[in-house]
Parts: structure tokens; C-alpha cells; sequence
């Protein structure tokens, strides 16, 4: 039980620090109804909500990585600063992800 204690810690504290957190998890609430009546069958459902989740998963990651990488002080350091750039573009990436699974299904949806 104290692993899924600890998870909800994690989930509160990027919620709590971390504003484009917040700004996916507001997008997700707005999408999730419209995935619902979006999807036509259960693989759709999944990618739509599979992409949403996606983009929270790296967002979590990034955020831990960048409150390890603060810990090392506000001084640069050239490896820390490619390591939240890194991170950074993971988020991007899975954003891209994201938008092209959306696109796929409203494609298939409309067209």
C-alpha cells in the first residue's frame, strides 16, 4: 500500500509544482468525454486515452528529472542544462505522439 501512497504523492506534487501539468490534465478532463463519443470501437478509445496518458507519463518523468537536476544548485552545469533540454523534448515528442493519434482517429472519423 505505500507504493501506491507514494504514487499519489508523486501525481500531487507535479499537479501541485509543475503548471504544464496542470494545463495536460485540464486538456485531458476537456478530451476524455470527447474520446468517449469519439472512438468507434475499443482500440480507438485506447489510443486516444493511450496518447493522453502518454504525454502525463513523460511529463512526470521530466518533472522528476528536472527537481534532481535542481538539486544541484542554480550554479550552470552544462550536463544538467542537456539533461532537462532532453527531458524536455521527450515531453514534445510524446506531444507529437499525441496529436497524431488524435488526428488518425478524427481523420478516420470525418473522412
Amino acid at each position: 500500500m505505500d507504493a501506491a501512497k507514494y504514487s499519489m504523492q508523486g501525481l500531487q506534487a507535479c499537479f501541485r509544482n509543475e503548471e504544464a501539468s496542470r494545463v495536460e490534465v485540464v486538456i485531458g478532463l476537456v478530451l476524455t468525454p470527447v474520446a468517449l463519443s469519439l472512438a468507434n470501437n475499443g482500440v480507438e478509445l485506447i489510443v486516444l486515452f493511450g496518447s493522453m496518458l502518454l504525454v502525463l507519463i513523460i511529463e512526470l518523468l521530466n518533472s522528476g528529472l528536472e527537481a534532481l537536476a535542481d538539486l544541484h544548485g542554480t550554479q550552470y552545469n552544462e550536463l544538467i542544462g542537456r539533461a532537462k533540454d532532453q527531458g524536455s523534448a521527450a515531453v514534445m515528442l510524446s506531444m507529437a505522439i499525441f496529436l497524431l493519434a488524435w488526428g488518425a482517429v478524427l481523420w478516420q472519423r470525418f473522412n
